[in-house]
C-alpha cells in the first residue's frame, strides 16, 4: 500500500474530553442536562449534525444551532482537551521511512484538524490534511475520502488502505473499494467494525504498522 488515509479522533488523538464537553456544553442550550460524559463517546466519529437528530429528536435546523454552540467551546476550549496516542509518532515516522504517502481523512472540520495536529507537531508528517467543511456540504467520511483522492490525484484504489477506529471509516471505504483496517484502541468496538466489512483489524498502534507494511 502506497497511500495511507488515516482517521483522526480516534486513531491519531484520543479526544474523549474536549469532545465530550463540547457536546454537553452544547446540548444544554437545548434545555439537554447530560452528565456522564462517557454517554456522549457516540458522537465521536459520526457527523455531528446526524448525531443530533438520530439521538435527540432535532430537527435540521435545531441540529445546526447545537453544532455552532458545540464549535463554541470547541473553538475555545476542547480542541485543547486531547491527546496523541502512545506510539502514534513512532508510526508516523516508520511510514514516512517506509516511502508511503500520508493524507489524513477525518470528518472533523479541515481547519480544526489542522490545528489539532500543528499543536501537537504531528502535521508535518502528512502530505495532505482533509477534512469536512463547517458548512456541512462535507461532512461523512464518504465524502471526504473522495475530497482526498480527487485533491491527490489518486487513481490506484488497489495501492490505498484508509486506517480508521469506527464503521464509517471502513464503509467509506468500501463505497471506493479500497482496503481498510480497524483499530480497536479508539472508540469503536470489534463486533462494530468486523460487521462493517474491515479487512484488517489492529489491536494496538504498532499493529497498524505490520498490517499496512504486509498488506
Amino acid at each position: 500500500m502506497d497511500y495511507i488515509l488515516i482517521d483522526l479522533d480516534g486513531t491519531l488523538t484520543n479526544p474523549k474530553e474536549g469532545i465530550t464537553k463540547s457536546v454537553q456544553y452544547a446540548l444544554r442550550s437545548k434545555n439537554v442536562f447530560i452528565d456522564d460524559l462517557d454517554s456522549l463517546t457516540k458522537h465521536i466519529g459520526p457527523p455531528l449534525r446526524e448525531g443530533f437528530m438520530k439521538f435527540y429528536g432535532f430537527t435540521e435546523e435545531e441540529a445546526e444551532e447545537v453544532v455552532e454552540k458545540y464549535r463554541e467551546y470547541y473553538r475555545e476550549q476542547g480542541i485543547n482537551e486531547n491527546e496523541v496516542y502512545d506510539g502514534i509518532e513512532s508510526l508516523l515516522t516508520r511510514l514516512k521511512q517506509a516511502g508511503k504517502y500520508l493524507i489524513v481523512a477525518t470528518s472533523k472540520p479541515e481547519e480544526f484538524a489542522i490545528k489539532v495536529l500543528e499543536s501537537f507537531h504531528l502535521d508535518h508528517y502528512f502530505d495532505d490534511i482533509c477534512g469536512a467543511t463547517l458548512d456541512g456540504s462535507r461532512d461523512n467520511k464518504e465524502a471526504v475520502i473522495r475530497y482526498a483522492l480527487e485533491k491527490n490525484s489518486i487513481t490506484a484504489l488497489d495501492r490505498v488502505v484508509m486506517v480508521g477506529d469506527r464503521k464509517f471509516d471502513v464503509l467509506g471505504a468500501k463505497a471506493f473499494g479500497i482496503a481498510s483496517i480497524g483499530v480497536l484502541y479508539g472508540f469503536g468496538s470489534e463486533e462494530e467494525l468486523v460487521e462493517a466489512g474491515a479487512d484488517r483489524i489492529a489491536a494496538t498502534v504498532d499493529e497498524v504498522y505490520d498490517i499496512i507494511i504486509n498488506l
